[in-house]
């Protein structure tokens, strides 16, 4: 029982240690990003950071054309990869991750729910009544890349099961904003086009239960799937997910036969010296068999995920914080204001109903004895991970876009954003730093 018991945390952690371990330098570009762009826009070259985002880009096949700016090409079209990242993450979670167990999915869940109900909750009740209050999913969201960049620059000084907790919690969080910006988030619905985007989704998933494993398929359907959403009302980086969840999870074999297979392609190798390389041609069928074999193995999946995941975190979410960090606080007719209703219910949502949420529904769920803290895990550290939770940047600063049209809004929403994270950040890491008592 104790050798099973180590097996499943190892296969726990190990890849747990390999997302720590791209993270840093994941949360370092995008840190550096973000000051770039705030520094572009904020310096005596500012009009050319405004003229960059703003250059017209069109694709056109045919008679069809789409135009936007290099702003909303990344917004809409970069970070629907980005998506579909965090809907493979999502789907290989619920089957064969932390969230695949109920009990263990159950800490991370609640908490989750705590960290978006109260931080709406403090910004609806600070914009009660004002016209303010479509910007109450801005809070809600935990920025993944900078909570795990932080957690791994302290390295042991944060235990391996709150980095685990931080990632689970984050995978929750990203579902949740999700659901938020479908549901709440969405224009007048285009019926026409959800069809259409629900008809590929079928498709997709029967190519999947018919076994097809080839990529290009599922990458056509996405575009498809992603053009019907760009017209439908939803937005259209939603496509990744819906996508993500019909990619095939289930390898060819299981640990027997392919080791029976492997063992026996190795064992039928043909006979025959090579030294600088394999010219014999039976010898490359047998190689290409064994390779074949090993593909196999692995999922599409999991194959992608390999793929695009240093693309997303070393790319797609730089670029996206240089195209929407350069907020202008020395230029323009913006006064920023940090007790402004949209400010202070950002401010006070991550900074206060983020941590306050998060412990609150895992103190009240651990009092009725439904979940349990890890052993070994200290008040101190619980919270100040939960502080790291605060930080909401990247996909605060997407809610914001959707949440608002007028500068002066999304002007104080992104200013109170970076503010409001780089306090939640000090906060954790002084917490996570105390000495144990």
């Amino acid at each position: 029982m104790k050798k099973y018991t180590n097996q499943l945390w190892q296969s726990v952690c190990r890849p747990v240690s390999k997302f720590m371990d791209r993270g840093m330098l994941g949360g370092t570009l995008l840190l550096a990003a973000t000051i770039i762009a705030f520094v572009w826009a904020n310096s005596p070259f500012h009009e050319s950071y405004e003229t960059l985002i703003h250059v017209p880009i069109s694709i056109s096949v045919g008679d069809f054309e789409l135009n936007n700016s290099v702003g909303h090409w990344i917004n809409d079209g970069l970070m629907a990869v980005f998506f579909f990242l965090i809907g493979l993450e999502i789907k290989r979670e619920l089957l064969v991750g932390e969230l695949s167990n109920v009990k263990s999915a159950l800490l991370p869940a609640v908490a989750a729910l705590g960290g978006m109900i109260v931080p709406a909750a403090l910004y609806l009740v600070i914009n009660m009544g004002g016209q303010y209050t479509s910007g109450w999913g801005i809070p809600m969201a935990t920025d993944i890349a900078f909570a795990l960049g932080v957690v791994v620059i302290l390295g042991n000084r944060v235990p391996l099961s709150l980095k685990v907790f931080l990632l689970a919690l984050a995978i929750f969080d990203d579902m949740g904003a999700i659901l938020v910006i479908a549901l709440f988030y969405a224009d007048e619905i285009n019926i026409l086009n959800i069809g259409i985007a629900i008809v590929v989704l079928m498709i997709s998933s029967f190519m999947n239960y018919k076994g097809v494993r080839k990529i290009s398929p599922y990458a056509i359907l996405g575009i498809v799937l992603w053009l019907a959403l760009l017209g439908s009302g939803i937005h259209a980086t939603v496509a990744g997910v819906l996508l993500a969840l019909t990619i095939p999870a289930r390898s060819k074999h299981d640990d027997i036969s392919f080791k029976k297979e492997a063992h026996d392609l190795i064992h039928k190798f043909p006979e025959s010296d090579f030294d600088l390389m394999v010219i014999n041609e039976e010898q490359r069928e047998s190689m290409k068999r064994i390779q074949c074999s090993v593909e196999d193995l692995d999922t599409p999946l999991q194959k992608l995920e390999d793929k695009l995941h240093d693309f997303a975190n070393y790319f797609i979410i730089p670029i996206f914080a240089l195209a929407n960090a350069g907020v202008s606080v020395i230029q323009g007719n913006v006064e920023i204001s940090l007790i402004h209703p949209i400010s202070l219910g950002i401010i006070v949502g991550l900074i206060i109903g983020k941590p306050l949420g998060i412990c609150l529904f895992v103190l009240a769920t651990n009092k009725i004895g439904v979940t349990r803290l890890p052993e070994g895990i200290t008040n101190s550290q619980f919270f100040g991970v939960s502080c790291l939770g605060g930080i909401g940047f990247t996909m605060s600063l997407f809610i914001t876009n959707l949440a608002f049209e007028d500068l002066e809004s999304i002007t104080q929403a992104k200013i109170a954003i970076l503010i409001a994270s780089l306090i939640a950040a000090i906060l954790g890491v002084f917490l996570l730093t105390r000495r144990k008592r």
